[in-house]
């Protein structure tokens, strides 16, 4: 079983994402900012962040910043959800450090995918 935290402030989206990652057998925290996401991934070293862009407190982009330039938890795969489906944010998301990308509302098939790749250590940045 796999420890996944999820940084989101959307209840909705909190509730599918926790619901269908239980389902598949995975552990689940929630952060509801992303200052809440930074302790908590320090905290608990989780296998996987799902992380929302725009967070209360501290946004997702400086919260993937922050996370993937500590050592100890540079690692840990991120990836990116986005209501923000303009050109350059799925490139700026990359380069703050994000591993992955996807655009909401989530297609939770395709998210499903880039979740079990990046736990098996074979998730690769998306060419879409």
């Amino acid at each position: 079983m796999s420890q996944v935290l999820i940084v989101e402030d959307d209840d909705n989206n909190v509730f599918v994402m926790r619901t269908r990652l239980r389902r598949m057998g995975h552990e689940v925290t929630v952060a509801r900012n992303g200052e809440e996401g930074v302790a908590q991934a320090r905290a608990l070293k989780p296998d996987l962040v799902l992380m929302d862009l725009s967070l209360p407190v501290l946004d997702g982009w400086e919260a993937t910043r922050l996370l993937k330039s500590a050592p100890e938890t540079a690692a840990i795969p991120i990836i990116v959800l986005s209501a923000h489906a303009m050109p350059g944010v799925k490139e700026r998301a990359l380069e703050v450090g994000a591993d992955e990308f996807e655009t909401k509302p989530v297609r939770m098939a395709e998210l499903t995918r880039k979740i079990e790749m990046a736990l098996a250590g074979t998730g690769a940045v998306s060419t879409r």
